[in-house]
């Protein structure tokens, strides 16, 4: 027979606790609001285990050396190889060994209440929560349920891979050693990354991709990381399918592609993607079902809140990647923040009916100004339009772009290459979006968001004279080539 539930109500129930629900619960809880947070894996999320940070833990080590075999008297000093033991156990501490105690203490410190379990809803602002210690939980949510979920692989249809056990992102940035050789399945951020990444500590590593390398970002950018993959050893094969995949007698795989050759590797990594988690939620129990191809999308206003969730007063929300927009860490915790200001107004009063572009509670700068960096070597950094993009929104929008050839990029390291490209709105005179690729080009990347988002006139950016010498000085050089 089993256990009566335990029901208990809170103001706010939010199901995932990553960087996006902690920081939806950590706003919520400012707001004087109380809150449950419902999580079935590791709290803290996909970023702090499996992504962000050990992925970069695994980069950091080969750019660091990379640059310094770069500089003159720098390069006659170092190794020319990585100490991958060295290399996986620091990457061990920056997941905290896969242990959650210091995220678990911050959530009880900030007044948050947890719960360890799998959480779907029942009915509007009702969750049933399965704990992992065998109790059940009901509870209500006077104010609002928040999806933050996160998202999944998106898992390609390759004969006989759903029989194989291959790595995904998670198996391989939680590796405990190197393979000799990799099979990287995938051309987009994590694809090269863990690429490089793996071809720097040693493996032999093939990438493999139906299209293009980092086909959302400007050709010349991509070139410049392709380059840097081919460089340290990485073989692309690029506009290629993966029609099958076997595994053989001796514990390898081979993959049959469709140029009709045959790749052969230790591991297969499978990066092709990712999509809202939110099977399995109970989404249909209040009238939102999946789509013809059985996957769950959610529309959201700026401030999250679900489209089409049943009810007078506003309820259901969805943030971060659940949100299915700019899959991006950074990004889901600025719309977690403006999310948790949004439920806490709602619930006093000061909010009423949609949020003001720009305000605390809307999430305007997903629409003009999403930040990424691909964290390979040389880095590539974008924020906003592209020209494509710009001028399929209808804008009558222009581009400079340049080679970064400047002193500080000269002294930065030896045979420097970079690239730079500035998108311009030509009626209103100011930023668009910006690119940039070349070694630590990442620290550029901000100065362009805040020109963005605050919609500085370029005769007015002219006057934010760059530091000599830096590589922050090809500011310079684009404004000089517009015409200022």
């Amino acid at each position: 027979m089993m256990p009566e539930a335990v029901e208990r109500e809170f103001d706010v129930v939010v199901i995932g606790a990553g960087a996006v629900g902690e920081n939806v619960a950590g706003r919520v809880v400012q707001g004087g609001l109380s809150v449950v947070l419902v999580e079935a894996e590791l709290v803290g999320g996909e970023c702090s285990y499996w992504a962000c940070m050990p992925s970069k833990a695994l980069l950091r080590p080969g750019t660091a050396l990379h640059g310094a075999q770069t500089t003159p008297g720098a390069k006659e000093s170092v190794t020319k190889l990585l100490d991958a033991a060295a290399v996986l156990k620091r990457r061990d501490y920056f997941t905290s060994n896969w242990q959650d105690d210091s995220q678990v203490d911050w959530v009880k410190d900030t007044g948050i209440e947890l719960v360890r379990g799998h959480a779907w809803l029942t009915a509007p602002r009702q969750v049933e929560v399965a704990g992992l210690d065998g109790v059940q939980h009901r509870l209500q949510a006077r104010h609002a349920v928040v999806l933050a979920s996160g998202s999944m692989p998106t898992i390609p249809p390759i004969d006989g891979l759903e029989d194989l056990q291959v790595w995904g992102t998670r198996e391989a940035t939680s590796a405990s050693e190197i393979p000799a050789s990799l099979a990287v399945l995938g051309g987009g951020v994590a694809g090269v990354e863990l690429a490089q990444a793996f071809a720097r500590l040693g493996a032999a590593v093939t990438l493999v991709a139906r299209s293009s390398l980092l086909g959302s970002f400007p050709t010349e950018a991509a070139d410049l990381v392709a380059a840097g993959l081919r460089a340290d050893g990485v073989e692309l094969r690029l506009h290629t399918a993966t029609n099958s995949i076997k595994e053989n007698d001796d514990g390898t795989f081979s993959l049959a592609l469709g140029d009709g050759t045959t790749v052969t590797a230790d591991k297969v990594l499978v990066s092709t993607g990712r999509h809202p988690a939110l099977e399995g939620l109970g989404l249909e129990s209040v009238g939102l079902g999946p789509d013809s191809n059985g996957r769950f999308n959610l529309a959201t206003d700026n401030t999250g809140l679900v489209a089409g969730a049943p009810g007078d007063e506003p309820w259901l929300y969805a943030v971060g990647d659940a949100a299915g927009r700019n899959l991006f860490t950074h990004q889901g915790k600025y719309g977690a923040r403006a999310t948790g200001d949004a439920i806490s107004a709602r619930a006093n009063g000061t909010l009423k009916g949609a949020a003001p572009d720009w305000s605390r509670y809307a999430q305007t700068a997903n629409q003009h100004a999403v930040p990424s960096v691909v964290f390979t070597d040389p880095e590539l950094a974008m924020v906003g339009r592209t020209l494509d993009t710009a001028r399929k929104d209808g804008c009558n929008a222009s581009s400079v772009e340049l080679p970064i050839e400047v002193a500080g990029s000269s002294l930065h390291s030896e045979h420097y290459e970079g690239w730079a490209q500035l998108v311009i709105d030509e009626d209103r005179k100011v930023l668009l979006g910006a690119t940039f690729a070349g070694p630590d080009v990442a620290e550029l990347l901000h100065a362009a968001t805040i020109a963005i988002v605050g919609e500085v006139p370029l005769d007015r950016l002219w006057h934010a004279v760059p530091s000599y010498p830096t590589i922050s000085e090809v500011w310079l050089r684009l404004l000089e080539k517009y015409g200022l």
